[in-house]
C-alpha cells in the first residue's frame, strides 16, 4: 500500500528548507558557494566556512534573506588541521546545524610516483581528518532532533581513478567507505549521509589543473578544455549551480529515503555502472 493510499499526506516537490542551519564547507567560490546560494535560496539559515574572509563577507552579504533567514561565516584553512579543528570545536559549541555539506579544497594534483608518503598524510588531514571531526560534532545535535542531512562533495575519481589525481583518488575512496559505513549506523536516528561524486565543472580548480596539463602536454589551456569537454557525453562543462539544485534536494525532507548512496553529477562522464 502506498502512502498516498495509506491517508498520509504527501508533499510536493517544491523544497523549503525554512528553519534549517546548514554548514557549507570551501564556499567562498565555486561548487562549494554555489551549493551554499542554493541553500539560502531554498530558506536555510546558512554558515558558510573557508579561508578567503573578504569572499566570505561578501557573499554572505548577498545571500536572501527574505524568510527570516540569519547568514553567518567561520575562516578556516582546511590545510592547517590543528588550526582548523580548534575554530571549528569553537563553532559547535555555540552553533548546531541541520545540513552538513563536506567540503574543501582539493589536494595538489599528481601521479602516485610523484607523491611521498607525507602527502598522503597532509591529504588524509585536508580529505577525511577534517570531514569526520566536522561530522562527529555536527551529528550530536542532529541525534538529538531525530533529523539531519550529511552531504560529502566527492569526486567520480573514486570509481575511475584519474592518473594525475592520485592523493585525491584514494583519501576520496576512503571518505565515501566511511560514510557508507556511518549512514548505516545513523539511518535510525532520521539522519541521511550522501556522497556526490563529481565530475567536470567551471570552477578555478579545473582552470588550475588544464593549466598544468597544458604546461605538461606543451598545449594551449583550450585545448585541454576542449578535450576535456569532448569526453563528457553532454559535450560540456558543468555549471557549479547545476550543482546546487543536487544538494538542495538532498537536503531537504523530500529526500529522506535516500541515504548510503554515492551520486554522480558528471554529465554521464563516468563509464562504469
Amino acid at each position: 500500500m502506498s502512502l498516498v493510499q495509506q491517508g498520509k499526506n504527501i508533499d510536493s516537490m517544491k523544497i523549503s528548507l525554512q528553519g534549517k542551519s546548514a554548514l557549507v564547507g570551501g564556499s567562498s567560490k565555486g561548487i562549494g558557494e554555489a551549493i551554499a546560494r542554493q541553500l539560502a535560496e531554498s530558506g536555510a539559515n546558512v554558515t558558510l566556512m573557508a579561508r578567503n574572509e573578504g569572499r566570505l563577507q561578501k557573499i554572505v552579504s548577498e545571500l536572501p534573506t527574505t524568510q527570516r533567514q540569519k547568514h553567518q561565516y567561520i575562516t578556516v584553512d582546511f590545510s592547517n588541521f590543528e588550526g582548523f579543528k580548534a575554530k571549528i570545536i569553537s563553532f559547535f559549541t555555540q552553533n548546531s546545524i541541520d545540513i552538513l555539506v563536506n567540503n574543501t579544497q582539493g589536494p595538489e594534483a599528481g601521479g602516485a610516483l610523484e607523491k611521498k608518503v607525507e602527502d598522503y598524510q597532509a591529504a588524509f588531514d585536508l580529505l577525511f581528518k577534517s570531514v569526520v571531526l566536522t561530522t562527529e560534532l555536527a551529528i550530536k545535535h542532529m541525534q538529538r532532533k531525530q533529523w539531519g542531512r550529511i552531504i560529502n562533495v566527492a569526486s567520480v575519481s573514486v570509481k575511475e581513478p584519474l592518473s594525475y589525481l592520485a592523493l585525491s583518488n584514494s583519501i576520496r575512496a576512503a571518505l565515501v567507505t566511511w560514510a557508507k559505513s556511518l549512514a548505516i549506523d545513523v539511518a535510525k536516528d532520521g539522519i541521511t549521509i550522501n556522497n556526490i561524486l563529481t565530475g567536470y565543472f567551471d570552477t578555478d580548480r579545473i582552470t588550475q589543473l588544464n593549466a598544468k596539463k597544458a604546461e605538461k602536454m606543451g598545449v594551449s589551456v583550450s585545448e585541454v578544455r576542449a578535450a576535456m569537454e569532448a569526453q563528457v557525453p553532454m559535450k560540456r562543462i558543468g555549471d557549479p549551480s547545476e550543482y546546487g539544485y543536487l544538494v538542495a534536494f538532498l537536503a531537504s525532507k523530500q529526500a529522506s529515503y535516500i541515504t548510503g548512496t554515492n551520486i554522480p553529477i558528471d554529465g554521464g562522464l563516468l563509464k562504469s555502472l
